[in-house]
């Protein structure tokens, strides 16, 4: 019957769709890439399932195969990731704003790109006679600076804000905290000044900031 046909149809699309995304989920979460098999067996299907999969989505850039047939991310997550980062910095503004009058210091927005630390929204006080001039599209490593130790604090389950100091510039102090909660997304929130910053009071405020900015994301 031509409407038992169809719906058999729409319901083989939705379980490939379903399969795919699951399987850019499972290598997203293996940093030293995955084997066929290994999808396979987390997955629960055949092999030739997975290469059926993988052959789509190397069309689209979104997975490739390294020099030892491991699965990896391809670039096209990038293409994405860079056209959702608008609307994550949209959603983050309002607690920026907040943040950065409160605080009195250059707040910012930080995600994960290419295994770096990439500022994607940027608010300056205004209110103070000096501030950091913090320009958005600053990247650096993970493990410099406060924004990135606390996206690498985050990925460890630990919400505590982090702070530092001359890292990423000398004379500049800087404290983050990870924004939580956001399935997809590793990001922190945090404030960088020209002169040391009270971490009890600095690093509630910023806390703070990644709890709303989370909700406001989630």
């Amino acid at each position: 019957m031509p409407g038992v046909e169809a719906t058999g149809r729409v319901g083989e699309t939705a379980q490939t769709l379903d399969r795919g995304l699951r399987l850019l989920h499972l290598v997203a979460d293996a940093p030293g890439g995955l084997t066929v098999t290994e999808a396979a067996n987390r997955l629960g299907v055949g092999r030739a399932v997975v290469y059926r999969l993988i052959g789509s989505l190397s069309q689209h850039g979104m997975v490739r195969r390294d020099n030892s047939g491991r699965l990896r991310l391809g670039v096209g997550l990038l293409h994405l990731a860079r056209r959702a980062q608008p609307l994550l910095a949209e959603g983050a503004l309002p607690a920026l704003r907040r943040l950065a009058e409160q605080a009195g210091a250059t707040a910012h927005l930080t995600v994960v790109e290419g295994g770096e630390a990439v500022a994607i929204a940027v608010v300056e006080p205004s209110w103070t006679s000096f501030h950091v001039a913090y320009r958005t599209g600053y990247r650096h490593a993970l493990d410099r600076g406060a924004a990135g130790q606390a996206i690498l604090a985050g990925r460890a389950g630990q919400p505590d804000p982090v702070a530092s100091s001359g890292e990423l510039q000398p004379g500049a102090y800087g404290v983050a905290a990870p924004v939580l909660g956001v399935p997809g997304l590793e990001a922190s929130v945090g404030v960088v000044a020209l002169a040391p910053l009270a971490v009890s009071t600095v690093g509630e405020q910023v806390s703070t900031a990644a709890r709303a900015i989370g909700q406001a994301l989630a």
